[in-house]
């Protein structure tokens, strides 16, 4: 087991904790940005879509596993940040200006959205959510003249500095470098007031206000930066596409950002990258299981949203803080091997959800 002796306030607030977190985290950024080396075309791009989905789930995880407030509208702020992203290119807008102008126009209907929606919590909050995500998709549709409604809209490639992002590979690291970038950028969130904030808010929000702490204040801005990350999710997830529809952004993929949050392990920067691997992975699975699967079977409508659900389900019940809840387990049980109590890993009752964050 390690034991930290801590002599400085500033170590409370260090990223890397000890040593191993500068060895391990260090060999996993080597993985990733020489990935591309040993992979084909295929799988780099389906890393890249893994990684766009975790920074949309990391956009979620603000408001939802730092703040508490469940959404089911998040795929709406993706396709706000898509199309934006999208028309601003058409018009002849540079990529430099045009992704952080859609993930700034995602953040400001956030803003707007989470003003009357601060006022509410719970089951209203997430009817809230979905219906606007339903009025958003409604919008694209009969926006013709911006979005090209049901017939579609084209995303222009990327181009740095006169420079067309055309393969695969160049495009992964655009991705990662970002991602990187809103993972800095949250967990320098969290170690503010503003981060402390959205912590008691989740706990309680009595207790909060009792302390003094602004709730409707700190939900907004919670709205806004987990939207503007979430538009900024949206503006990449056009390029990898390359083609805008209405049903790209409907409802399931709103169920596919929350079950990456709550499997990965709420309240965690982790649990929405893990999560993000878990069903980005499991959707590229299902996709070949349905060619292998007998047709009755394969062929069966809402098979994906089913299974989604199922293991939503499954976690909730068995699992509730997660996969990177039950890595923590795990690493404790290896630490404290073979000096540990039987009832070590057994599940107990959590009186405050802060005893989630780890």
């Amino acid at each position: 087991m390690r034991v930290l002796f801590k002599t400085d306030y500033n170590q409370d607030i260090k990223f890397a904790k000890h040593s191993g977190y500068i060895f391990w985290y260090g060999l996993l950024l080597a993985a990733v940005f020489t990935a591309p080396f040993a992979l084909d075309t295929y799988w780099i791009n389906e890393l890249t879509r893994v990684l766009v989905y975790a920074l949309g789930g990391l956009g979620l995880m603000v408001v939802t596993g730092f703040t508490g407030q469940v959404s089911l509208g998040h795929a709406a702020f993706m396709a706000i940040g898509a199309y934006t992203h999208a028309f601003l290119l058409s018009q002849g807008v540079p990529f430099l200006f045009s992704l952080p102008i859609a993930a700034l126009t995602s953040g400001v209907v956030g803003l707007m959205i989470a003003i009357p929606a601060s006022r509410m919590t719970g089951l209203y909050l997430t009817i809230a959510s979905l219906a606007f995500a339903i009025v958003v998709e409604d919008v694209i549709i009969h926006w013709e003249s911006v979005t090209g409604g049901n017939r579609g809209m084209l995303v222009d490639a990327p181009v740095l500095f006169g420079y067309e992002i055309f393969e695969a590979w160049e495009y992964y690291y655009i991705v990662l470098v970002l991602l990187i970038m809103s993972i800095a950028l949250v967990l320098n969130i969290l170690r503010s007031p503003l981060g402390r904030s959205m912590l008691a808010v989740r706990d309680s929000e009595i207790s909060a206000e009792s302390l003094g702490i602004r709730v409707a204040r700190t939900k907004v801005l919670a709205f806004l930066i987990s939207a503007s990350l979430t538009g900024l999710a949206g503006g990449l997830f056009a390029h990898f596409i390359q083609f805008l529809s209405p049903e790209t952004f409907g409802i399931i993929l709103s169920i596919q950002l929350l079950l990456m949050v709550v499997v990965g392990g709420l309240g965690t920067v982790h649990g929405a990258v893990y999560g993000a691997f878990l069903i980005g992975f499991l959707e590229a699975s299902i996709s070949i299981l349905k060619d292998v699967l007998p047709p009755a079977i394969g062929n069966q409508p809402g098979l994906e949203p089913g299974l989604f659900g199922l293991i939503l389900v499954l976690f909730i019940i068995f699992e509730p803080e997660g996969v990177y809840g039950r890595w923590l387990k795990f690493r404790t049980f290896l630490e404290n091997f073979p000096f540990y109590r039987r009832n070590t890993f057994k599940r107990q009752r959590s009186y405050l959800k802060t005893e989630r964050m780890r």
